[in-house]
């Protein structure tokens, strides 16, 4: 993030953390504390649930043209689909 965009988010979060303890509201508590640490995790790291989901849908993107070319289904092939219903 740039500038000050990190530490104000950082600062928000807690601040939102605290309320919600105020309130007796632990779920949204420990919530903004998930968020919390994510946001400071993909600071650290770079990686973003972006990135995890671009690798996941490339990774199922592999298998199903492996699938398909290990089980000879590579296309949609109209006349092998009318010889086979004659």
């Amino acid at each position: 993030m740039d500038g000050l965009l990190y530490p104000i988010s950082l600062l928000v979060v807690v601040l939102i953390a605290f309320f919600f303890y105020r309130n007796n509201s632990f779920k949204l508590l420990l919530l903004t504390l998930a968020v919390g640490v994510y946001i400071i995790y993909s600071h650290e790291t770079g990686n973003t649930v972006t990135n995890l989901k671009n690798e996941a849908v490339q990774s199922i993107d592999k298998s199903a043209g492996s699938f398909s070319k290990s089980h000879g289904a590579e296309g949609y092939n109209e006349n092998k689909i009318k010889e086979t219903v004659k």
